[in-house]
């Protein structure tokens, strides 16, 4: 079976292809899936995707109509997915439901850290040779108080991590972790936690009970001193509440590897074009901000247990089986 990758970065690609080789025939593209390009995928019974692609409803209704039977995306989250109107075509879809949670809680641990500490405008003071301290005094996080939004996977490594800074723990979930609350975790309100902590760092999934929970109000609650880290899905934040909340000079600092309107401009370079997003253009004019672009998942671990859930997925597919990241089973045999 010849399988059609979209959005292949150039890192993951040897990864990739070593993977498949004497399975599957693989083409890798750097182009990412949208309506523009799913008429590649023509001919196709198996396509993969990546993170950012739009598997909205015209675009599976043009892979369905190419011939497009299975879709096997490369990431965790699914709400780039119309799932019922996959359903109702008959496209089977699997994602990847679990893979390494250090190198996000590690990436987030490393944006909270570089906007305490400055590091950003020190190195690029020191590359000009200014080695002045003015402006780059940050904090100890012994004694602060950390708030998990998220204490699944991600958010247990992330705290296990400030609990070796020595911080006071506060977490918000649907549940419980056992592993958090052993960590001496104090599960709160959200408005609590939003207003006695020093840091928040974000890692629930993006669905419509979580879509903007930082918004104005929450915002309005948390300290003008606070530190604000999102890694896992841009939609969880208002941004132009956010800009506005920056501009009137609150927070010590905030990273975000994640955009709410990231979709067709992370992954891509746009150094040479004028990027008409007003609000991330604002946003990054903001000395004590730090964007990037949805690189937290991106170590050599993590993506080689991506590939190989990947794999697996493809392999349950052609042999018949459902297998555990399966979002949309195949419709029954007739």
């Amino acid at each position: 079976m010849e399988i059609l990758a979209f959005g292949v970065q150039a890192d993951e690609r040897p990864l990739l292809e070593k993977a498949f080789a004497g399975l599957h025939d693989l083409h890798c593209l750097d182009v990412f899936l949208s309506e523009d390009t799913a008429p590649l995928a023509a001919g196709h019974e198996a396509i993969s995707t990546s993170v950012n692609a739009d598997l909205g409803a015209h675009v599976l209704r043009r892979l369905a109509v190419g011939g497009t039977q299975f879709i096997a995306q490369r990431s965790t989250g699914f709400n780039n997915i119309d799932v019922e109107v996959a359903e109702r075509l008959g496209l089977t879809v699997a994602r990847v439901s679990s893979y390494s949670p250090y190198s996000v809680a590690e990436f987030a641990w490393t944006l909270a850290m570089s906007v305490n500490r400055r590091i950003v405008r020190a190195a690029g003071r020191t590359r000009d040779f200014d080695f002045r301290l003015d402006g780059l005094m940050g904090r100890d996080l012994r004694g602060r108080t950390v708030g998990v939004l998220g204490t699944g996977k991600i958010g247990e490594a992330f705290t296990r991590i400030a609990h070796g800074f020595g911080m006071r723990l506060l977490g918000w979930d649907v549940a419980e972790n056992p592993a958090c609350t052993a960590l001496g975790m104090s599960y709160v309100d959200r408005e609590r936690l939003l207003r006695e902590s020093d840091l928040i760092s974000l890692h629930v999934p993006l669905l419509p009970s979580t879509a903007r929970i930082i918004d104005a109000e929450a915002l309005r609650l948390m300290r003008d001193d606070a530190i604000l880290v999102n890694s896992s899905r841009g939609g969880l934040v208002d941004t132009e509440a956010l800009v506005a909340e920056l501009r009137a000079g609150r927070f010590a600092g905030v990273g975000l590897d994640v955009y709410e309107a990231e979709a067709g401009l992370f992954f891509l370079d746009k150094s040479l074009e004028v990027v008409a997003d007003d609000t991330l253009a604002r946003l990054m004019t903001f000395p004590n901000v730090i964007v990037t672009s949805h690189q937290a998942y991106y170590t050599v671990d993590a993506v080689n247990e991506i590939i190989a859930a990947t794999v697996r997925n493809v392999v349950d597919y052609t042999e018949g089986r459902r297998g555990e990241n399966v979002l949309v089973p195949a419709p029954p045999r007739t």
